[in-house]
């Protein structure tokens, strides 16, 4: 039987190797990239690539370090380079840098994988839309790899790893939405392109009880469950807070909820 073909898939040579090799490397990489943004007004490719051969693991969090090989591929290990990125540039400067450089790392498989899988803040509707759907654009030739997040025995498909960390915020925009799970991070993205506050207020509210539901550390479940105070404090937070979960990523999500639960106790 003939084996699946893959389209070729190229990462950065660095994000290959053992801890300590691309820890090292990580950090030359993102010196040498605020040094080109510098020169150049521009982020330039990766110095070195290396194929990702179908059915490589790649290390997603640091969670399935445990059991990994001394040396593989370490996904999760690219926010290194934010730290020499950000050391690179006057505090003025950074935010401007910080834009250009996620609208970099989006035209690229490797990018849009991370900032998929490991979102920095914020997380609002209209930037999360911007990264699932760069991950879409990238989807067929993010197939041929196999992905660890929980452990470095997941042994997930690209769909499996999508479907543990955005199933229920794709069900909080598309609630019964298509079994896909490509197709529904693309009614997904549709709906949060295009959101107004209140439909990502129902979005979330649809979110929080997934959320109560499964968090055994709130000391207050019923008052974070009842739909009246969850409405007025969501309408009451300011438009900059309430803009960073407005896409109902649930860590997010999770976040503001354990704010409210020490308030209540308070």
């Amino acid at each position: 039987m003939a084996m699946e073909q893959f389209p070729v898939l190229e990462f950065p040579a660095w994000l290959h190797g053992t801890i300590a090799t691309i820890r090292r490397k990580v950090r030359a990489e993102g010196k040498w990239w605020a040094r080109e943004y510098l020169e150049t007004g521009a982020f330039p490719q990766p110095r070195q690539l290396r194929q990702v051969q179908p059915g490589d693991v790649l290390v997603m969090h640091s969670g399935a370090e445990f059991g990994a090989p001394q040396a593989c591929w370490r996904m999760h290990m690219f926010v290194g380079v934010f730290m020499d990125l950000n050391e690179g540039f006057q505090k003025e400067e950074r935010p401007q840098a910080r834009a250009a450089f996620e609208s970099f790392c989006l035209n690229t498989p490797w990018g849009a994988l991370y900032n998929a899988v490991s979102p920095p803040p914020p997380r609002s509707a209209e930037r999360m839309a911007d990264r699932l759907a760069s991950l879409l654009r990238f989807w067929n030739v993010l197939q041929g790899p196999r992905y660890a997040f929980w452990s470095f025995d997941d042994d997930y498909t690209l769909e499996a790893l999508m479907e543990d960390i955005w199933r229920k915020t794709l069900e909080a925009w598309c609630p019964e939405g298509p079994a896909s799970v490509r197709e529904h991070l693309a009614l997904t993205v549709e709906r949060m392109a295009r959101a107004t506050r209140e439909e990502c207020l129902e979005a979330v509210l649809r979110m929080i009880p997934l959320l109560v539901e499964g968090d055994n550390d709130l000391k207050h479940p019923e008052m974070l469950s009842d739909p009246g105070f969850l409405r007025e404090h969501l309408s009451a937070l300011p438009p900059e807070k309430f803009g960073a979960l407005s896409s109902a990523e649930k860590y997010t999500v999770a976040s503001q909820l354990a704010a409210w639960d020490r308030a209540v106790g308070r």
